[in-house]
């Protein structure tokens, strides 16, 4: 068995046999959405997120094995692997620990040592090394040879020294010791790099924790701080410990402790080892960090994408603004644009009352149910005025809209192909309106970054980032399934097995030939090969086709084995159009789950799914979720008064609470400790976003423009 197929079992805690599986799958080119979906038999029903760790596991430990190779086949290049040395490198559990083996065999640029070791006094080094009671001056003077720039005693114990010190420091087990008491007891100590300097980072310059309490988001703040020149920062053991620690390390025990070797030793830790390990526990800190805030963006993002949509009404969006006025579009049931105007006001009372009767007139024309208003620029103001058009628009709600991101799709190359004709700030509008009737078909759109919820997402390394983000964008389209004769190129491109070319083919394919009839007819489009339909086939829906398993999510080559389920079960494919088919679940409990499997020749989670598929097609897994906070009236900060209990929406779940958007233009901080009766370590693990929920207002602070709020002990009503 390979080590690494038995290592991640052990690590994930699931059976080898479906850990081969899915490496095997994987290896075979199919992506993890195809995997979780349609090849559940194979690795005993996993979830995405498993999927997905796996595969990240998977990579680092190949990229382990591959680094150990390279580093024994150089260190054996140098002739000086030992069968101890490969055994040691062959045993490591981490890049670290490679590294640190490999590290006194790395091509170095020249040091103080290597000039020594020039100069010929290694031996020496080496001599005095073995402590057994020599004196290091006497034996340092065999070593004077002022041809090679050795004139006295003290030249040559200076070199001796300096290998010493570099000896030491180049020791992996040093390293490993000194790493690990770093990460259990370093204090990070924080100043000011000017007192007088007013920022952001106030609450940090006099500050010092130990590592072992940093908290994630306080790692992430200190290092912004300390890159726009407000904060210094170090990270160091307390007193002498790191210094004692090397010396026990390097000093033989006995009656005569070496003087010098002690000397030497102290210095590869204050001039050597402190400041890398230093560096190393920075970088340490800094991606347990990251790797955190990525996890929490990833982990607000699905929810965001996943939001319920506000189907089948015609919707207004606006798009406030002050100098260049407030950008409308109305865009039908879906989304194709019906209108576009530009009104101001904010300019006066007089262009607010002319922005009403335009905006009244447009809504009465289009017969507009739902309004839409982004929470940027004049958003306050914006709303203000929408709650009084409402007064003569009754049946006629609003929500305000998260519309970070839309400036940068709007002015983005996507934008300028999908509407050549509209002016960038009216692309906006559109984007708005949209994000109300499918957030996911929208956002999409968007380089998840610029979506805006989570923490210093701008400092992450962005390759890595790139990767989590896109993968929660796959497994949310994938999992909702999407409309072959509707989506845009954007969406399909995000669907298992398509990239941006096959998905522009796709949408080509549909403009010159009509739209799609059958599933099967995408085997037509240019460079959409048979793995390709394989990944992508039953993520895809056609309404339109006469099989009415196109339009779910049973995979192509299980509509055998749907059809005879159907038979066994005394249906037909007329009772799933119908939706005659209540019944299915009891007679298929009741011919046996295994029985059905069997006779119908696929396994029983594929035949579960076939069975949920059937009763619901074209099922969209989001109508299951709560609907959106639609608003008819606003409340302003000064409203807000301590024990009032409103409803919001989460907006944002970070390390030390949630935002939650109440209605006033200023979301409002629940902190961690009042998220919930009970002590929790993470917000995430009470409510995430989108979610509705309730709260009761702790203090309202109008200057600082700060609403404190609790979700503890909320009154029932």
């Amino acid at each position: 068995m390979d080590p690494i197929i038995q290592k991640l079992a052990e690590e994930l805690g699931q059976k080898t046999e479906y850990v081969a599986n899915v490496v095997a799958l994987i290896d075979e080119g199919n992506t993890i959405p195809f995997i979780a979906r349609y090849r559940k038999e194979m690795h005993g029903a996993m979830d995405d997120t498993t999927l997905r760790n796996l595969e990240t596991r998977l990579q680092y430990l190949r990229n382990l094995e591959e680094r150990k190779a390279e580093v024994i086949k150089s260190i054996a290049g140098q002739e000086k692997l030992t069968e101890e040395l490969e055994k040691a490198i062959l045993a490591a559990v981490t890049l670290a620990e490679v590294e640190d083996l490999y590290r006194p065999y790395k091509q170095k640029r020249r040091t103080r040592a290597t000039v020594a070791k020039e100069k010929g006094l290694e031996p020496l080094a080496l001599a005095i090394f073995q402590q057994d009671g020599s004196d290091p001056s006497t034996l340092a003077g065999d070593y004077i040879d002022p041809e090679k720039g050795v004139e006295t005693v003290e030249d040559a114990l200076q070199g001796a020294s300096d290998i010493i010190a570099e000896m030491l420091s180049d020791d992996a087990d040093i390293r490993k010791a000194l790493r690990e008491k770093m990460e259990r007891s370093a204090v990070v100590t924080v100043v000011a790099d000017d007192l007088e300097k007013e920022s952001v980072y106030t609450m940090y310059y006099d500050f010092k924790t130990p590592v072992s309490r940093l908290q994630n988001h306080q790692i992430l703040a200190i290092n912004r701080g300390e890159k726009e020149g407000f904060l210094k920062v170090t990270a160091a053991l307390p007193g002498l410990e790191g210094q004692a620690l090397v010396c026990r390390m390097a000093l033989k025990p006995g009656l005569h402790i070496s003087q010098f070797v002690r000397a030497a030793a102290e210095d590869a830790f204050n001039r050597l080892i402190a400041p890398s390990i230093e560096r190393e526990l920075r970088s340490t800190l800094t991606d347990r960090a990251a790797e955190s805030a990525i996890g929490n963006f990833a982990l607000n993002l699905k929810p965001l994408l996943m939001q319920r949509p506000v189907k089948g009404f015609v919707t207004m969006g606006l798009d406030p603004g002050y100098k260049n006025g407030c950008k409308v579009a109305v865009v039908d049931p879906t989304g194709k644009v019906l209108d576009t105007a530009v009104v101001y006001p904010t300019f006066s009372q007089i262009k607010r009352a002319e922005a009403i009767r335009v905006l009244t007139a447009m809504a009465k024309k289009h017969g507009v149910r739902h309004i839409a208003i982004g929470n940027g620029t004049a958003s306050r103001e914006t709303e203000s005025m929408t709650v009084d058009m409402l007064k003569g628009l009754p049946g006629v709600s609003y929500m305000i809209v998260n519309e970070a991101g839309a400036s940068v799709y709007s002015a983005s190359k996507l934008a300028a192909e999908e509407f050549p004709d509209y002016d960038v700030n009216l692309r906006s509008a559109v984007s708005i309106a949209r994000r109300l009737q499918d957030p996911l078909a929208e956002l999409v759109k968007i380089d998840p970054k610029a979506i805006g919820v989570g923490q210093y997402q701008h400092d992450m390394p962005a390759k890595r980032l790139d990767e989590a983000l896109g993968a929660v964008v796959e497994d949310c389209v994938n999992a909702v399934g999407v409309d072959l004769n509707t989506a845009s190129a954007s969406l399909l491109q995000k669907v298992s097995g398509l990239n941006g070319t096959i998905a522009k083919n796709v949408v080509n394919y549909r403009e010159e030939n009509g739209p799609f009839t059958a599933r099967s007819q995408l085997k037509k489009v240019p460079k959409l090969g048979p793995k390709a339909y394989e990944q992508c086939a039953g993520f895809l829906r056609v309404p339109e086709s006469k099989e009415i398993l196109d339009n779910t999510g049973v995979h192509p080559e299980s509509y055998k084995a749907a059809e005879t389920l159907l038979l066994l079960c005394g249906y037909d494919k007329k009772d799933v159009k119908s939706g005659d088919i209540a019944a299915l679940s009891d007679r298929y409990e009741a011919l046996g789950k295994e029985e059905a499997a069997v006779r119908c020749g696929v396994g029983v989670p594929t035949l579960d799914d076939v069975v949920k598929e059937l009763q619901k097609p074209g099922r969209d897994p989001r109508d299951e979720l709560p609907p959106p906070v639609l608003r008819t009236d606003v409340l302003e900060m000064k409203d807000l008064k301590p024990g009032m209990v409103l409803t919001g929406t989460v907006r944002n779940v970070i390390d030390f609470g949630v935002f939650v958007d109440i209605g006033v233009h200023q979301d409002g901080l629940v902190h961690i400790s009042q998220v919930a009766k009970h002590k929790v370590t993470h917000p995430s693990q009470v409510v995430q976003v989108g979610d509705v929920v309730k709260v009761a207002v702790l203090d309202v602070d109008e200057k600082r423009k700060r609403i404190s709020l609790t979700m503890k002990n909320i009154p029932n009503e």
